[in-house]
């Protein structure tokens, strides 16, 4: 019974030593084809689990048993070699440390032998739960050969083993939900998060990205000598094009024009839909001049290259644009977004298909 509660502290341990490590790498599971330098964190991370399971280890007669050997295999199913025999090395050190007997040579065995049929189990193509299956098992019947060759009681021989193996594949099977679980989770919530920031549409930012990003650099240009400017697009006589063509054609030039801001733009300047017709681009560390130049780039392209509608039909449309730049057409950057938007009604009533400049 002794030996049940035990197992089972040590599977409790596990599971919350998992799900924190999960945390601390939320961002990036690990995977085979992950970088060397996340390969070797997660490593390190899975030998520290291993060590604290150990330090909680059942000592039956001479032998120490524990579920350490569980985050090894499960980095060697994830990550392959790196992170395997990283954990498996700090594994190791440190039961030579805790003892160094034969017991210790046994379970250096155990563990490398263990850990390389992981690392090439990892990769054969049959279904996870089978893989999974294998590499366990596998370690199970190392540990028994062993433990039946160190172990002179017959009656503890039965009993650890029926345990061990139950135990094992119990702990086993729930880690790997627990892993599944929590890497389905992350990814759902990485896909909501994403999915409420950007524009179903076009893939650009939406509004609420667009809001978040701008008061992080209006903050960013008070604290520096940076400059920011603020272009404000709109579509102009967009409801002529969803009267005449349908709201479907509609949505492929908006798609066409994100694409087209893009392109023009540079890659760390933020381009963003926020709302019907209505887009920005976010121009870091950019003069009024040199805004200018990229709005009148973009009103040109618009104005010649044609939009394809699902037919095929081409069709030309304009574009109006209002510019604000901080330092230049204003010196508070919290107000870029209503001069620029003056700019853009200006642009608006004076004719359309224009550039006009805050004042």
């Amino acid at each position: 019974m002794m030996i049940i509660k035990e197992f089972i502290a040590n599977l409790a341990l596990l599971g919350t030593l998992l799900f924190l490590y999960s945390q601390v790498i939320m961002k990036k599971p690990l995977h085979l084809h992950s970088a060397v330098k996340m390969k070797i964190i997660a490593g390190l991370s899975g030998g520290v689990i291993s060590i604290v399971l150990m330090l909680f280890s059942i000592n039956i007669g001479d032998l120490l048993v524990d579920l350490r050997f569980i985050p090894t295999l499960l980095l060697a199913f994830y990550g392959g070699a790196i992170p395997a025999l990283i954990s498996m090395t700090m594994t190791i050190i440190c039961r030579f440390i805790i003892s160094t007997d034969v017991i210790s040579v046994y379970a250096l065995i155990i563990s490398v032998t263990g850990t390389l049929f992981g690392i090439f189990f990892s990769r054969v193509k049959i279904s996870a739960v089978l893989r999974i299956l294998s590499i366990y098992t596998f370690n199970n019947m190392i540990f028994s050969i062993f433990f039946i060759y160190l172990s002179e009681d017959t009656a503890i021989i039965k009993e650890v083993l029926i345990f061990y193996w139950l135990i094992s594949y119990i702990s086993t099977f729930l880690t790997f939900y627990l892993i599944r679980y929590i890497r389905e989770s992350q990814a759902l919530f990485a896909k909501y998060k994403n999915d409420s920031l950007t524009d179903s549409l076009t893939g650009l930012n939406n509004v609420r990205k667009f809001d978040e990003e701008f008061n992080r650099f209006v903050q960013d240009v008070k604290d520096s000598d940076q400059q920011l400017s603020l272009l404000y697009i709109d579509i102009d006589y967009f409801k002529k094009i969803n009267d005449t063509y349908g709201h479907k054609e509609g949505d492929i030039v908006l798609i066409e024009l994100g694409a087209r801001l893009q392109k023009a733009t540079r890659s760390f300047d933020i381009v963003s839909r926020n709302g019907g017709e209505e887009f920005t681009v976010l121009l870091l560390d950019c003069p009024s001049a040199r805004a200018v130049e990229i709005a009148e780039r973009i009103r040109v392209s618009v104005e010649k290259d044609a939009f394809l509608l699902s037919t095929g039909k081409p069709i030309y449309i304009t574009v109006s644009i209002g510019v604000a730049s901080y330092r230049e057409t204003t010196d508070n950057p919290s107000m870029l977004i209503d001069y620029a938007d003056t700019a853009l009604y200006q642009a608006k009533h004076v004719g359309r298909n224009r550039v006009c400049v805050a004042s």
